[in-house]
């Protein structure tokens, strides 16, 4: 486990444990490129959050908020019921040793991610979700 995915790793526990759950579980997998890395978390069930970060990208984010004092636009956080954002972080999820397969999913509480030949999508049970590649971020929106 390298260095940055291990701080992901102790910062989620430790905020888990202030929290008081002892039944959360942290999921970490990547592209088989391992160009996308994500980081899902689960207590009893249900989805926290699920976060994929980019490494090599052709495209920008948005202009950096004040409010983020870190790395901001590498990646991005979706909840369970809610549309997916942008992150702003001082970690990583790249580098996991779970390689998701082209066309296999991830099921983390209420959020699927599939591995693409084109990227990563992830989508909540709203169907809010983001689909991340090389080439373009797409933030999708439930349908009406």
């Amino acid at each position: 486990m390298t260095r940055t995915m291990t701080v992901l790793a102790l910062t989620t526990v430790a905020a888990l444990g202030a929290a008081g759950s002892a039944q959360a579980k942290l999921v970490m997998f990547s592209s088989p490129s391992g160009n996308i890395g994500c980081a899902g978390e689960t207590t009893r069930g249900a989805t926290n959050v699920v976060r994929c970060d980019i490494r090599t990208r052709s495209w920008s984010p948005p202009a950096k908020p004040a409010s983020c004092e870190l790395d901001w636009g590498q990646g991005v956080t979706l909840g369970p019921l809610r549309r997916a954002r942008w992150t702003c972080a001082g970690d990583t999820t790249l580098g996991a040793p779970i390689k998701l397969r082209y066309g296999a999913t991830k099921q983390i509480g209420t959020i699927r991610c599939t591995s693409l030949r084109s990227g990563m999508r992830c989508l909540n049970k709203r169907g809010f979700g983001f689909k991340m590649s090389r080439q373009r971020m797409i933030f999708i929106r439930a349908a009406a």
